[in-house]
C-alpha cells in the first residue's frame, strides 16, 4: 500500500505538470493565424525545417498542425514524415518533468534526425510538387469567440459559473493546498515545487478568465477528459511495473542482456497510434534501466496522437510514413546500441 500510494504521488505530479504544458501551448496555439501556412506550400526546405520545429513540441498539436497542411496540399509527404519523426507525443512532458536536462538533449537530436530523414525522403520522392486544390488553409475559430482574456466576461462568467469551470477551480485549488501542505511533491521548496506552484497558479488563472467556449471546447473537454486520466493511469502502471522491475535481479538482467530485443519491442509498440506505451521506455530510462539508444529510438518510432488524423484521411499515407518511421529508428538505434549508448 505504502508503494502504491507513493507511485500514485509521483503520478500526479507528472499528470500536473503534462497538464499544464499543454494549457500553456493550447492557450498560445489558439490564438495563432494561418499567415505563415501559404508561404510553406512552394518551400519544401522550409516545410521540413517548421515541420521538424512544430515536432519537438511537447504534444501533438505541432503533429495535427502538419497533418492538416498535407491533407490540405499545402506540405508534402517530407514534412510529414519529420514531424513524425521528430514528436514524441504527450510523452515529450513526461521527459521534461523526470529528466529535463536529457529531454532536451533528445529533443536535437530528434530535430536533427527529423530533418536529415525529411531532405532523404524529399529528394527520393517522385511527386516533389505539392498539386493545388480547392480545399486550402485550415479553419480557424473565430476571433471573438477565442479571445483568452476579456475583462468584462470573467465577473459575469464567475457569477453564472459552469460546471466544467467549478471543477476546474476548485481541482486546481485542492492541488495548491495539498502542494503547500507538503502532502505533494518535495517536502523542501526547491525550484522544482516553486515551478509547480506558480504553474497552478497559472493554471487558476486561466480558468478564472478565460471564455466559456475556450474553457469547455478546449481545457475540460480536450485536455482535462481525453488526457487526465489516461495519462494519469500510464504514468501509475509505469511507475508500479518499475518497481518490480527494480526489485527483481532477474528483471534487471533482461534488460541489460537483451537490449537488441527490447529495442526492437520499443520501435514496434511505436506502430500503436497512442499516447501511453512510450511511457514505459521513458520511465525505464529516467531509472537508468535502459540505455539512450532504446528511448531515442521509441521516440522517433512514436507519434502519440499525431497519426490519428492521417489515419482517418489517407490509410495509403499512414502506412508509407510509419514504415519510414520504423525504419529511421531502427537505424538509428541499432547504431547507438552498437557504439554503447
Amino acid at each position: 500500500m505504502e508503494m502504491l500510494i507513493a507511485t500514485f504521488k509521483h503520478s500526479l505530479m507528472i499528470t500536473a505538470f503534462v497538464l499544464l504544458m499543454m494549457v500553456v501551448i493550447d492557450y498560445i496555439n489558439v490564438q495563432s493565424k494561418n499567415t505563415w501556412a501559404e508561404k510553406l506550400k512552394h518551400t519544401p526546405f522550409l516545410q521540413i525545417v517548421i515541420a521538424s520545429l512544430l515536432g519537438i513540441t511537447p504534444g501533438c498539436m505541432g503533429a495535427f498542425t502538419i497533418v492538416s497542411l498535407y491533407t490540405h496540399k499545402m506540405a508534402g509527404l517530407a514534412a510529414l514524415v519529420s514531424v513524425m519523426i521528430a514528436t514524441s507525443g504527450d510523452e515529450a512532458f513526461v521527459m521534461f518533468a523526470l529528466f529535463p536536462g536529457k529531454a532536451l538533449i533528445i529533443n536535437m537530436a530528434l530535430f536533427i534526425i527529423a530533418i536529415i530523414a525529411g531532405l532523404l525522403v524529399h529528394q527520393f520522392s517522385k511527386n516533389k510538387k505539392i498539386t493545388e486544390t480547392e480545399q486550402i488553409g485550415f479553419t480557424f475559430h473565430n476571433r471573438n469567440v477565442c479571445k483568452c482574456f476579456d475583462k468584462e466576461l470573467i465577473v459575469p462568467q464567475l457569477k453564472k459559473i459552469t460546471f466544467e469551470r467549478l471543477i476546474m477551480i476548485l481541482s486546481i485549488l485542492l492541488f495548491i493546498a495539498f502542494l503547500i501542505s507538503g502532502t505533494l511533491g518535495s517536502p523542501k521548496w526547491d525550484w522544482k515545487k516553486t515551478t509547480f506552484l506558480l504553474g497552478g497558479i497559472f493554471m487558476l488563472f486561466v480558468s478564472a478568465t478565460v471564455p466559456d467556449h475556450f474553457l469547455k471546447e478546449h481545457l475540460y473537454d480536450h485536455i482535462v477528459k481525453k488526457h487526465l486520466l489516461r495519462i494519469l493511469l500510464w504514468s501509475w502502471g509505469a511507475f508500479i511495473a518499475l518497481h518490480f522491475v527494480q526489485t527483481n535481479s532477474m528483471l534487471n538482467g533482461l534488460l541489460d542482456n537483451n537490449q537488441y530485443l527490447i529495442l526492437l519491442i520499443a520501435v514496434l509498440m511505436g506502430i500503436i497510434p497512442e499516447s501511453g506505451p512510450h511511457l514505459v521506455f521513458v520511465t525505464l530510462f529516467s531509472q537508468g534501466l535502459i540505455p539512450l539508444s532504446i528511448l531515442l529510438a521509441s521516440s522517433i518510432a512514436q507519434d502519440g496522437h499525431g497519426m490519428l488524423p492521417l489515419l482517418a484521411e489517407s490509410r495509403k499515407s499512414f502506412i508509407k510514413v510509419k514504415a519510414i518511421n520504423l525504419l529511421v529508428a531502427l537505424l538509428v538505434g541499432t547504431l547507438l546500441v552498437i557504439f554503447g549508448l
